[in-house]
């Protein structure tokens, strides 16, 4: 389904509701992109149980809806688990092929981005699959992210070895300050 420019999309909290949705967008990109090194896509209930995972612990999970339907979405979740790094989160954008030139992944980053500053995390990470995904890369330039590293051939998925990109954004006060 090709959409025009004229399409109106919205940014809201995902919902349980949407887990098939972003299932089907997040099978799309396993099954055809190097974003994600899983070789198989997840089924509903893992989407679900990993969806929980993160709203259960108060990260922030959302869509972009155009004409109601879901186009894109987005989230961020701890970056490591260790109690230290507690204050940095690592981010997520997936948009369906079909919707990339609404600027969705724009939208949904610059509202995580947001989100994360009020909950007060300061370092945000992005680690994207492979050096070749440059709409990635570009994406989290435009919104102020460095590039920090590469892990050269770390991934191994349609019989190519891949790098990882690591990106990093400071995030409302930083290291300026500890942490309330």
């Amino acid at each position: 389904m090709k959409n025009s420019s004229k399409s109106i999309a919205i940014i809201e909290n995902a919902t349980t509701a949407d887990i098939a949705a972003i299932t089907a967008i997040y099978a799309e990109a396993v099954k055809f992109g190097n974003a994600s090194f899983e070789w198989q896509a997840p089924d509903e209930a893992e989407m679900r149980r990993r969806f929980h995972t993160l709203v259960d612990n108060n990260f922030p999970y959302f869509v972009a809806r155009v004409d109601k339907a879901v186009a894109g979405y987005a989230y961020a979740g701890p970056y490591r688990s260790r109690i230290g790094y507690q204050w940095t989160v690592e981010n997520t954008v997936y948009v369906n092929p079909d919707f990339q030139k609404l600027k969705l992944g724009s939208m949904l980053l610059e509202r995580i981005i947001q989100e994360c500053v009020d909950k007060n995390f300061r370092q945000m990470i992005a680690v994207i699959g492979d050096s070749t995904n440059l709409g990635s890369i570009r994406l989290h330039e435009k919104f102020g992210f460095t590039h920090v590293g590469t892990l050269t051939d770390v991934g191994r998925k349609h019989e190519t070895w891949l790098d990882s990109i690591i990106m990093q954004k400071q995030l409302g006060l930083g290291s300026s300050q500890p942490p309330a």
